[in-house]
């Protein structure tokens, strides 16, 4: 009886200390939390055209100018370079553009139109390690001021398929045909 209780109770001690030690601890949310917008927009359409993948910082009260410097590559969002894919050849900004996957960096300017670049290199981290080199083009996105303060950086595709990129008061768009 006495050999019974100990082996039950050295079971027991076991079964607990093995569950502890197989918890997770699951990471709170992202600071900048990785979203997607694609064309077409509707969940009912599973034959999309482009999708974007991207990080959204929040502005949290600092300055655009500070987050994405003008006149220096930045990433287009946070954490990872923004990935872009086309599932079909497309005019990009006026510019012929292959179907495939690449970066998409921008190049701010807060005195006229921002530098959108579509960029070879995939799974980079923010614009540390860009190369100019395997740029594939690099088109004027227009800007334009919005009423309305956007938070969180933010990209969509219009009906028009225009990629349009916002954040702060500040919207770019690039046509896609």
């Amino acid at each position: 009886m006495k050999n019974s209780i100990l082996t039950i109770t050295f079971f027991v001690i076991t079964l607990i200390s093995s569950l502890q030690i197989t918890a997770q601890e699951f990471k709170n949310l992202d600071k900048s939390p990785m979203d997607m917008a694609s064309f077409p927009s509707s969940y009912k359409i599973s034959e999309k055209l482009v999708k974007v993948i991207y990080s959204r910082p929040q502005l949290n009260g600092r300055d655009l100018v500070k987050l994405a410097p003008p006149e220096k590559v930045w990433r287009t969002g946070a954490n990872e370079a923004t990935e872009i894919t086309f599932y079909n050849d497309v005019i990009f900004g006026g510019k012929a553009l292959k179907a495939g996957t690449y970066s998409l960096f921008t190049i701010p300017s807060y005195k006229g139109d921002w530098t959108v670049i579509i960029n070879k290199a995939r799974n980079v981290w923010g614009s540390y390690y860009y190369n100019q080199d395997l740029d594939i083009i690099r088109v004027p996105g227009k800007t334009s001021t919005n009423e309305e303060n956007i938070e969180a950086f933010s990209m969509m595709f219009d009906k028009d398929m225009t990629l349009k990129i916002g954040w702060g008061k500040t919207i770019v768009s690039v046509s896609i045909d």
